[in-house]
C-alpha cells in the first residue's frame, strides 16, 4: 500500500464553493492521494462539472453521498476509494463522515467537525469503534513557523507560561452581504445550517485551537462575551473571551470578530513565559519573533537550511527561506501527515511522532465543547465564569 496513492473520495468541493477546491489542491500536492470519485455538489449539475474539472470518469460522479457510498461498495477493493473528505456547510458534516466510518473508510472533515456537540461524541465513538483515522482540518495548525513555536515552549525556551493572547480579526461580514446572495455567508450566518456559534464557531474555533496547540495546555473555563453587530442577524458575529489553561497559572485572551471593517485574514498570536515570548502573525507565516528580558528581538525565518529550526519544523517545511509557505501548503502539511498514518496503521506498523501531528476526533470534540462553553457564557448576563462544557 505504501508504494500506491490513497484514494480520495469527496463530499462537497464544486466549483462554486471556496475551501473544497483548497482542500483539494492540498491534497495532491505531495503526490500521495489521488481524486478518484466524489458527490462534489447537491446540485447535479455542478457535481458533474466539478467532477470533470478534476478529470474524473463521469461513472464515479455522484449526485449524491448515498450513491457514492453504495456504488463504491461494489467495486474492486484495489479500485474503491480508500478515504472520504467532507467539506460541506455544518449541517452536512456528521453523516457522510458516520457514514464513511461505519463503511470502513478514513475521514478528514473540515471544522467545526459537526453541527452539534452530541454528534462530535457520537462521531468519536465511531472512530474509536472503528479504529479508523480521522484528520480535522484546523490549518493553522500546519504552518512551520507554528510547529516552531510549540516546539520552542514544549523545550522550555520562554519559561514558565503566564500568558497567552490570540486574536483572529475579518472584516467581510461587516454588513449583511448574506442577503445578497452569490456567496458563502448565507450558511455561515444562518443557526440552522451553520450551528449554534456564527464568528465563534467559523473562527474563533480556530483560535482557540492555535492556543491549545501552541502552548501544549488545554483551556478549563472561560468567561465571553458574544455580539451581533449587524442589525437583524440572527447569530453572532463577534466574540471574545477571558481564558484559564489547567496548569493554574496561565491565562489568556481570545477574541474573533467577522466586523472589523478592512480586515481580511488577521490571525495573530502571543505567549508570554517568564523569560521571553513568541509572537506569530498568519499573513507573514513565515517570520515567528521571539522577545527576551535582557536582549534584542530575535526573527526566526523559516526556511529548508536553517539548522536552527527544530525538527518538527523542518518535517513540515517544503522550500527555501524566503518563498512563503502558505495556506495550501498548511493543509497539504495536514493531508500528508494524515496519509502516512493511515498508510502506516494499513501496513500493520506505528506511525511516527510526526506522522501523528495533526488535529483529530478528539480536537473536534473540544471544538464543539469549545462553542457551547462560549454560548453559556457568552449570552449570560452576569458574564460569569463557565467551566468548560463536557
Amino acid at each position: 500500500m505504501k508504494n500506491r496513492k490513497l484514494r480520495m473520495g469527496i463530499v462537497g468541493g464544486g466549483l462554486d464553493g471556496f475551501i473544497g477546491s483548497v482542500h483539494i489542491r492540498a491534497a495532491l500536492m505531495e503526490s500521495k492521494i489521488e481524486l478518484v470519485c466524489g458527490c462534489f455538489s447537491v446540485n447535479p449539475e455542478i457535481s458533474l462539472k466539478s467532477g470533470r474539472h478534476y478529470f474524473v470518469p463521469d461513472n464515479r460522479i455522484y449526485e449524491t453521498y448515498y450513491e457514492m457510498f453504495e456504488k463504491e461498495a461494489l467495486l474492486p477493493e484495489e479500485e474503491r476509494m480508500q478515504f472520504v473528505v467532507v467539506v460541506t456547510p455544518n449541517y452536512v458534516h456528521y453523516e457522510p463522515a458516520a457514514m464513511a466510518l461505519d463503511h470502513g473508510y478514513d475521514v478528514v472533515i473540515d471544522k467545526p467537525m459537526t453541527f452539534s456537540l452530541e454528534e462530535a461524541k457520537s462521531l468519536r465513538e465511531k472512530v474509536e469503534k472503528s479504529g479508523r483515522t480521522l484528520a480535522l482540518t484546523h490549518v493553522y495548525t500546519g504552518y512551520p513557523a507554528i510547529k516552531e513555536a510549540k516546539a520552542r515552549i514544549a523545550r522550555g525556551d520562554i519559561g514558565s507560561l503566564r500568558r497567552v493572547y490570540v486574536e483572529y480579526s475579518q472584516g467581510w461580514l461587516s454588513q449583511r452581504i448574506e442577503l445578497l446572495g452569490g456567496n458563502n455567508a448565507g450558511w455561515r450566518t444562518d443557526p440552522k445550517l451553520s450551528g449554534k456559534g456564527g464568528c465563534v464557531g467559523d473562527i474563533g474555533t480556530h483560535a482557540w485551537h492555535l492556543c491549545e496547540y501552541v502552548t501544549g495546555l488545554k483551556v478549563t473555563e472561560l468567561c465571553a462575551e458574544l455580539k451581533v453587530f449587524a442589525p437583524g442577524r440572527p447569530i453572532d458575529d463577534d466574540a471574545a473571551a477571558f481564558l484559564h489553561f489547567e496548569n493554574g497559572v496561565t491565562t489568556g485572551i481570545l477574541q474573533s470578530t467577522q466586523i472589523a471593517s478592512g480586515e481580511e485574514n488577521n490571525l495573530r498570536i502571543r505567549i508570554y513565559g517568564d523569560k521571553g515570548g513568541l509572537e506569530w502573525h498568519q499573513m507573514e507565516p513565515n517570520t515567528l519573533y521571539a522577545k527576551w528580558l535582557n536582549k534584542p528581538e530575535e526573527k526566526i525565518r523559516i526556511g529548508n537550511g536553517y539548522d536552527y529550526l527544530s525538527d518538527l519544523a523542518k518535517w513540515n517545511i517544503r522550500i527555501p527561506g524566503g518563498h512563503p509557505e502558505g495556506f495550501i501548503e498548511a493543509f497539504a502539511n495536514i493531508y500528508r501527515n494524515f496519509t502516512l498514518t493511515v498508510q502506516a496503521r494499513a501496513a500493520g506498523e506505528l506511525p511516527s511522532e510526526e506522522s501523528l501531528d495533526f488535529p483529530n476526533v478528539y480536537d473536534g470534540v473540544r471544538g464543539l465543547q469549545f462553542i457551547e462553553t462560549m454560548i453559556a457564557s457568552g449570552y449570560n448576563n452576569d458574564k460569569k465564569w463557565v467551566k468548560w462544557v463536557e
